[in-house]
């Protein structure tokens, strides 16, 4: 058991990478514990969702998993632990992303702070707009990882029909729509305890705002590039079309709204938040 867990990581470090990086931007927000419980509910909702559609064909309608390296690594189930795990990180980031587009926006010295309140945590806003940036990452992970035989994820699933976009069904994005859902929600309300004083692991870390949403664009940039490295021009090509547009959109409307807010939103932010970096004395 030992090996099989150590080679889960070696055969999956970009995986590993990308969870790492959710827990430097994780804690520092919301603390361990809210991190590690969303962890572990993030991950059971995930498997449920995945063990179900492989049984049943419900939420991401029927597919199956090709157990090549359960002897190798981590598999729970039936379902790859490195799979139902990934869906933590994707969550967090989208949300926080969600929360990078609706917050106001402030500096402070050269730091660039998101303005949230409880009630911004807590919106159906934050929650649909969250949803659907999670679902969209999918439109770039799920058509190159059903090429997995050509790069060293390993062909590990399939569909039982080839779906219109690239070989992957509409089901599939329907399926991810709900399930994200379900893991915004859960995060929301784990999210949802006051505390009076900074939960355990909450600092100032520079550009802490900016974790989340540097992990959603840096998922995006390794799929492309192993689009690109395994020669799916049209894929790759499609994908960047569809972010272009909103990448562009989220900068320029960042880049307005930076020390835009009023007073009575930062007031709000320092009430729920007063571990804020806006608290910081001016170097």
């Amino acid at each position: 058991m030992l090996d099989i867990a150590i080679d889960t990581i070696v055969m999956r470090p970009y995986v590993f990478t990308f969870f790492a990086a959710f827990l430097l931007a994780c804690v520092p927000h919301v603390g361990w514990r809210k991190t590690l419980i969303f962890t572990v509910v993030g991950y059971l909702i995930a498997f449920a969702s995945e063990k179900l559609s492989i049984t049943t064909g419900f939420p991401y309608g029927w597919y199956y998993y090709i157990d090549d390296t359960s002897h190798q690594e981590l598999w729970v189930w039936g379902v790859p632990f490195f799979d139902s795990l990934s869906y933590v990180f994707l969550t967090y980031c989208s949300y926080t992303m969600a929360l990078l587009i609706l917050s106001p926006l402030a500096t402070k010295d050269t730091d660039l702070i998101t303005l949230e309140t409880r009630a911004i945590r807590q919106s159906w806003a934050v929650l649909v707009l969250a949803a659907f940036l999670q679902t969209f990452l999918d439109i770039i992970i799920d058509p190159v990882a059903l090429q997995g035989n050509r790069w060293f994820l390993g062909q590990i699933y399939g569909y039982y029909e080839a779906g219109l976009h690239f070989g992957v069904p509409i089901s599939n994005y329907v399926g991810w729509l709900l399930t994200s859902f379900l893991l915004v929600a859960a995060f929301q309300r784990i999210d949802r305890r006051r505390e009076e004083e900074a939960p355990y692991g909450i600092f100032a870390m520079p550009f802490r705002s900016l974790l989340g949403p540097a992990l959603y664009l840096s998922v995006l940039i390794f799929n492309w590039m192993v689009t690109l490295w395994i020669g799916e021009y049209l894929i790759a090509l499609t994908g960047i079309l569809i972010f272009t547009l909103p990448i562009v959109m989220v900068t320029i409307q960042v880049l307005l709204r930076v020390n835009r807010y009023r007073d009575e939103e930062l007031q709000s932010h320092l009430k729920d938040y007063p571990w804020s970096p806006m608290n910081r004395p001016e170097n």
